[in-house]
């Protein structure tokens, strides 16, 4: 049975805004039009705050702030030592508040608060290393001796269109404005809807940093109005998006009308597949923590667990009791390890892939609402750890993408079939692989369709190395130099130190 935590009420942080605004050319602002929208607590299911619903003069008043503190503010001129600094002094603020920013975080998301602290203080790394890059940066030059000198000026290439999602936002949102700013662009952020509480903080905290009015401007919004009018605007040269597949081709599509550039970092349906030579309890440890952690709700989940025959009962069974003891419960509490799912509808969707579910595998554990929650407890989006076994291929919770407390084990008999059964998805982001047979290890992970592999680890991410995915998992990469890449243009000039004696056309 699902263990639960033992607080005995909801904790509401103190504090709470009832309203949440717009930021725009660096003042706080209502919708032109007064559009709002509810914001729920996902434990309790009320509503909290309401926050300005973003529309098309919304975005328009927005991009017009960031394209004239590009075009004529100091900041995409100011020396890359200079934007340093102040984005140091953004990771200070952010590490000076982690407890806040968690305290927050978890009361508008469900995730667990010992979880969301981890992401605040990922939230200041994320700054404090594309500070150092941005100064570390260097670029190419090329030398043809006694004829000419080549080389690669970067500029930033403007107005940054960021479209977060509400899964660990504050970090997500850190992980696009960091490079972005560091780069020289100004950006206008859209924070997802269900979660704007935290995107809110980012305001006071560049300003207090010394980030110069109109450079962050945040527009909230319904994705199909504010998300769409940003992507549509045609001073935004470049989108930034990461969320949900089937939105990342919309986005595809309406992006090609003014051939913007475009990242995005889609949906997952990552495999964690486990050989019999493997270091089984690291590998249930990883496997339980791959796909349970932030509440299921990470792109990077390892929730199609491939595991070896001559292992399988033994992992299932293990793995299973394992499940069944997950403490459930209110997310403020220390000790609760899968909160509340971040809203209704997504608690619905979930919900409806369980019982799915229950026609397409073996159900070990969870299948439903935790049993022993207190009534204060029992209104939120709770969903106990589910695992199903024997489960096809074939099957919807095989293939689809639940981004919740579920998890699917497959067995296979040789390699072969593993690597089919790892690729036989429509996704690509991750992989996880366990196996001490070194060659099997490398071969394996060079052959699986995945933008990123970890062998015998959990999602240990290196800020220095790609992040995205391939398939229907997204298009192009950022993280460390990469994201330097995204959100710069790439000038070559040419300086000749001879004299140049080109064709003579329409000469005598």
């Amino acid at each position: 049975m699902t263990q639960t935590s033992v607080q005995t009420a909801h904790y509401v942080p103190a504090d709470l805004p009832t309203s949440i605004r717009h930021f725009i050319g660096g003042e706080f602002v209502d919708s032109v039009g007064g559009e709002t929208f509810d914001v729920l607590d996902p434990v309790s299911n009320q509503t909290y705050a309401t926050a300005a619903a973003g529309q098309q003069a919304d975005i328009d008043l927005a991009v017009a702030a960031a394209k004239d503190a590009f075009d004529n503010g100091p900041w995409p001129r100011m020396l890359p030592r200079a934007r340093a600094r102040v984005l140091h002094r953004i990771a200070d603020a952010v590490e000076a508040q982690d407890a806040r920013l968690a305290e927050l975080e978890t009361f508008d998301t469900g995730l667990p608060v010992t979880q969301a602290l981890g992401q605040a203080q990922r939230a200041a790394e994320n700054f404090r290393f594309f500070a150092d890059l941005i100064v570390a940066q260097a670029d190419d030059t090329y030398k043809v001796p006694g004829k000419q000198i080549n080389y690669v000026n970067r500029k930033p290439v403007g107005v940054a269109g960021l479209i977060t999602p509400w899964n660990t936002p504050f970090m997500l949102e850190s992980w696009k404005l960091a490079p972005a700013l560091a780069s020289g662009c100004t950006v206008v952020l859209k924070p997802a809807e269900f979660t704007p509480l935290s995107a809110s903080l980012w305001a006071e905290i560049f300003r207090t940093a010394g980030v110069p009015d109109g450079v962050f401007n945040l527009v909230n919004g319904i994705g199909e109005r504010a998300g769409d009018a940003l992507v549509k605007h045609p001073d935004v040269p470049l989108i930034s998006f990461t969320g949900e597949t089937t939105t990342g081709q919309t986005i595809y599509r309406n992006c090609a009308a003014n051939l913007k550039g475009m990242s995005m970092e889609l949906g997952g349906k990552s495999p964690a597949v486990v050989f019999a030579d493997a270091d089984l309890d690291a590998a249930i440890d990883s496997t339980l923590f791959g796909v349970f952690s932030l509440n299921g709700e990470r792109c990077t989940a390892s929730s199609r667990i491939l595991v070896e025959r001559s292992i399988y009962d033994d992992f299932c069974a293990r793995y299973a009791a394992r499940a069944a003891r997950i403490v459930v419960g209110d997310p403020h509490d220390p000790r609760t390890e899968v909160g509340a799912l971040v809203h209704p509808e997504h608690y619905a969707k979930v919900m409806g892939y369980v019982e799915i579910g229950k026609t397409e595998g073996r159900l070990l554990a969870g299948g439903g609402r935790p049993a022993g929650l207190p009534e204060w407890l029992a209104r939120g989006n709770y969903v106990s750890p589910t695992v199903f076994a024997d489960v096809a291929p074939t099957a919807r919770i095989f293939q689809e993408e639940i981004f919740g407390p579920v998890v699917t084990i497959t067995p296979f008999e040789t390699d072969a079939d593993a690597l089919a059964l790892a690729n036989g998805v429509k996704y690509g982001l991750a992989a996880y692989i366990w196996t001490t047979d070194l060659s099997r290890a490398h071969n394996f992970a060079q052959s699986v369709d995945a933008g990123m592999v970890w062998l015998n680890s959990h999602n240990v991410r290196d800020l220095r190395t790609p992040f995205g995915g391939v398939k229907a998992s997204g298009l192009g990469h950022e993280g460390g130099y990469r994201s330097i890449d995204f959100y710069t243009d790439s000038q070559a000039v040419h300086i000749t130190l001879a004299p140049v004696h080109p064709p003579r056309f329409g000469g005598k």
